[in-house]
């Protein structure tokens, strides 16, 4: 712990800078300290070594105050809303820095502090960030608006700060706080989940019931739903067509699966270590939000639904209801997802079919979104055809000589009972589902 304190310690020295009027000092000084030696002049040796024993005592005092710590103690809040954010909208973002206790101390580090907040690029969106700070006797306030333009989770902060001594001799940079981590979710599309085409896919064998006002939940109105079941009062309150929703509906659950080999893998994944391409990592997100389009649209439809990702765990995920809760139940799964590549694509795709095939029931749908497979793992996706109702996306790959798989892919999908339809990467959600809902017409 001693050591630790020590490096610290140290590490806030070798931050420490003089300013120009510090610079200018020692310049002075070491002039004088030189031209006494030279004339054996003691008194402006004494001189020269007092400027210099000055920036020093500046240097050290700057270098050893921590801004956590001691009578003049700073804390950081942060404050994000909404908070997860999704790709492509803002948030505002509430940081104050304030005085521990009000003490001088701490009022006179507060008047010469300059703070700069860290953040990721991801965050920063494609105009940067610009910050409104009020300053206050025993705090600094700043907001700030960030736009992400990619899904995943990303830090935002520590504080930089910066600050002089009271001579103005020397600068230092200290981080003060800790980060935070940034969720930000997909952006989603919403889908026609049931349609005319679909009535009857949708729905459990035993069909629905209409059910009285008094044993149902309602939701909003979706495209396809039988007429009988508005819901004419809470239609009224709500100022929008609602329709009831209960389980005596029958809905049957739905597992969107989603391959990961489609998507980018981390830089520490690659070979060397380089980063994805841009046209890689774009193929990816548009993968993640079509998979969570569909997902939450069979959501908000009042579809039990699950979101499965390959490579991910591969105990049985359980199918969440409720369009609120529910929903940022899918989303928060597609936070950190990462790509996988060859035989660990392969691999992924084979032990995620096996878990889904052992908990599946005999009504459920299945929706995959998949890239061209070939041998034990076309087989192991292809096997989930034989119960329930299936359907693929095949996403057809960018790259030429990935595309030698994507016909025999859908051969023997078809061949096993799935409904198949090709899509290449960055077509709109709602068509890439048009084509599929149009072949189970």
């Amino acid at each position: 712990m001693a050591v630790e304190q020590v490096r610290d310690a140290l590490r806030r020295l070798v931050r420490v800078r003089p300013t120009a009027r510090g610079a200018l000092l020692v310049c002075a000084g070491l002039v004088l300290a030189v031209v006494g030696v030279v004339l054996d002049l003691p008194d402006l040796v004494g001189l020269g070594a007092a400027a210099l024993l000055v920036v020093a005592a500046a240097w050290v005092s700057l270098g050893l105050q921590r801004l956590d710590a001691g009578r003049g103690a700073l804390d950081v809040e942060r404050h994000l809303a909404p908070h997860p954010v999704v790709a492509g909208q803002q948030a505002t973002t509430r940081l104050v820095v304030r005085a521990r206790a009000r003490t001088g101390a701490a009022f006179e580090r507060l008047a010469r502090l300059r703070l700069s907040e860290q953040a990721a690029h991801e965050l920063a969106g494609p105009h940067g960030i610009r910050a409104q700070v009020r300053a206050h006797p025993d705090h600094v306030a700043v907001q700030y608006a960030i736009a992400p333009v990619r899904r995943g989770r990303w830090a935002l902060g520590p504080v930089l700060t910066t600050r002089t001594d009271v001579f103005g001799l020397a600068r230092t940079t200290q981080p003060l706080g800790t980060s935070t981590a940034v969720s930000v979710w997909p952006r989603t599309t919403r889908v026609a989940a049931r349609n005319a085409a679909l009535g009857d896919v949708d729905r459990a064998a035993a069909g629905a019931r209409l059910a009285s006002s008094d044993d149902s939940v309602i939701r909003e109105y979706v495209a396809g739903d039988d007429p009988r079941r508005v819901h004419w009062a809470g239609s009224a309150r709500q100022g929008r067509l609602m329709v009831r929703a209960d389980e005596s509906a029958g809905l049957r659950p739905v597992t969107v699966l989603l391959d990961s080999g489609l998507l980018a893998p981390a830089a520490e994944d690659r070979p060397g270590g380089r980063a994805p391409t841009h046209a890689a990592v774009a193929d990816g997100e548009w993968a993640v939000e079509l998979a969570a389009s569909i997902a939450t649209s069979f959501l908000e439809a009042g579809h039990p639904t699950r979101l499965a990702a390959t490579g991910g765990a591969h105990h049985p995920l359980t199918h969440v209801t409720g369009v609120q809760t529910g929903r940022a139940v899918v989303l928060d799964a597609t936070v950190d997802l990462s790509g996988l590549r060859g035989t660990a694509a392969e691999r992924a795709l084979e032990q995620s079919v096996a878990a889904l095939r052992a908990d599946r029931t005999q009504s459920e749908i299945t929706v995959a979104v998949l890239g061209p497979t070939a041998g034990a793992a076309r087989h192991a996706i292809a096997s989930l055809g034989a119960d329930g109702v299936s359907w693929a996306l095949l996403v057809v790959p960018r790259a030429e000589g990935m595309r030698h798989d994507v016909d025999p892919t859908a051969d023997d999908l078809r061949a096993a009972g799935w409904r198949v339809t090709t899509c290449a990467p960055g077509t709109p959600p709602e068509r890439v589902w048009s084509a599929v809902t149009e072949r189970v017409a």
